[in-house]
């Protein structure tokens, strides 16, 4: 891998932008303060009895915020049925979100929720979801209503508590959908504090998405961001697409890190440029578990700790199975369900009669070596791997979700549709997993809670 010309580490002192409030921000705040001020004066001229109950039902329904337990893909025995948040149905939990502004203040609410909390925008159209637990994730995407928001408002998050049952609004960046270089189309968050937007820009928060700042980047866009213990490490790339494809047209890349309170990126040690061939275009991402990190790339995989500042190195093994391809056109698919443990899977060099057909194989030294583990044929492009403990793991394509137990050994179908398949999966557990839609006008993630045997679609609109 040669570095003739980087000029990334100009990025290393460059600054943020912090995002201020967005209109009507003081608006809604004097609004709730009045609704405080009623409520108060309500309950002191109520008999104590009353107010006791009052009291009560307050406690009930507000939820306490839950620890971090996990990342989604991060080590699933961390998380226990202890960690669930107290809730009263239906009430939404966050507790963070009480005085958090609207996402999208031009939008309406979608359903009706407890005066204080932010209800989820109309339209929402999911792009990306994270999980940091069994109960406690986030959904990216556009929402409101067309012509009545200005473009970089439009940009929403939504926060659940109870693994999809019930959604409320969260604060978002002002970014806008993705447009070439600019905008935002996945989000990751570690804990509750650290939280990212990202694909193709990178913005941040450190305060549970209060606020949000904007991460410069000296013209290149993020394809992949993950993150483990107190670190998040990205895949940047320089790319030509244009609109909603920000990540076609890539032809080099490169992996910084962070701690995750921090904004200081800095390049792995160890890696240099990963590129591809005069006139092709490919992909590269980055796969972790909770201590060792992994960085696919067309021109091989590299791994390392994924501890600060510790070195990653080129993978000593012939050459892969299969290497990533060009964004949305099909190539390998990298997971791992453990330190060392990892999965690929490899797309045929064409369609068969019955669709494509994709080899699995697995690695258990760390890529080192790898041996064909199974193979199944499947309609359309597959899009997405997931993996866990227990022999879990689960492949999306443009059609449907197929499930294994057994390693990648053998497949069975799971969710079937909807419209145009999954652009993601991902497993929080060796039994629950979340999947994300291809096209994002279903308004909804999928939920499996039997390691991807059966899904179930959940709405993102308040309840």
């Amino acid at each position: 891998m040669t570095d003739p010309r980087d000029d990334v580490d100009a990025w290393l002192r460059a600054e943020v932008e912090p995002l201020g409030p967005p209109p009507g921000t003081f608006e809604r705040i004097r609004k709730q303060a009045r609704r405080r001020r009623a409520r108060r004066v309500l309950v002191s001229a109520a008999s104590a009895g009353a107010a006791a109950a009052v009291i009560a039902l307050a406690i009930v329904a507000l939820p306490r915020v839950v620890p971090t337990v996990l990342h989604l893909r991060s080590n699933p025995a961390s998380d226990t049925s202890a960690a669930r948040p107290v809730r009263s149905s239906p009430a939404p939990a966050a507790s963070h979100a009480a005085t958090s502004p609207v996402p999208t203040p031009d939008s309406a609410a979608s359903h009706p929720v407890p005066a204080g909390l932010p209800p989820v925008p109309v339209n929402f159209a999911a792009t990306s979801v994270t999980f940091i637990g069994l109960h406690t994730g986030w959904v990216i995407g556009q929402a409101g209503i067309p012509g009545q928001c200005a473009t970089r408002y439009c940009t929403s998050v939504a926060r659940t508590d109870d693994a999809g049952k019930t959604w409320i609004g969260a604060p978002a960046p002002h970014a806008g959908p993705p447009a070439g270089g600019t905008g935002v189309s996945q989000i990751r968050f570690l804990n509750e504090q650290d939280g990212w937007a990202f694909g193709p820009a990178l913005w941040a928060t450190h305060d549970g998405g209060q606020h949000w700042a904007q991460v410069r980047l000296p013209g290149l866009r993020v394809l992949s961001l993950e993150t483990t213990g107190r670190q998040a490490f990205a895949v940047l790339a320089r790319c030509t697409g244009t609109g909603t494809g920000f990540a076609a047209g890539c032809t080099r890349f490169w992996l910084y890190s962070s701690a995750a309170d921090s904004d200081h990126w800095t390049r792995v040690p160890g890696t240099a440029s990963a590129s591809v061939q005069a006139g092709s275009a490919g992909s590269a991402t980055v796969v972790l578990t909770g201590t060792e990190g992994y960085w696919y790339t067309p021109d091989g995989l590299l791994s390392g700790p994924v501890t600060h500042g510790a070195p990653w190195a080129a993978v000593g093994t012939p050459a892969l199975p299969c290497l990533p391809g060009p964004a949305g056109q099909g190539g390998g698919l990298l997971a791992a369900s453990a330190p060392g443990h990892l999965a690929l899977a490899c797309p045929g060099s064409g369609q068969s009669g019955t669709g494509q057909p994709i080899t699995i194989y697995v690695s258990p030294d760390g890529g080192q070596n790898w041996h064909q583990q199974g193979a199944l044929t499947v309609g359309g492009t597959a899009t997405s791997l997931a993996a866990s403990a227990g022999g879990v793991m689960t492949l999306a394509t443009s059609q449907r979700i197929e499930a294994s137990s057994d390693d990648g050994a053998t497949w069975r179908p799971g969710q079937q549709g909807p419209a145009g398949g999954f652009s993601y999966v991902g497993l929080t557990s060796p039994a629950q997993g979340v999947a994300v839609p291809a096209d994002a006008s279903h308004q909804a993630v999928w939920f499996t809670y039997d390691g991807g045997q059966a899904w179930s679609r959940s709405p993102i609109k308040g309840g």
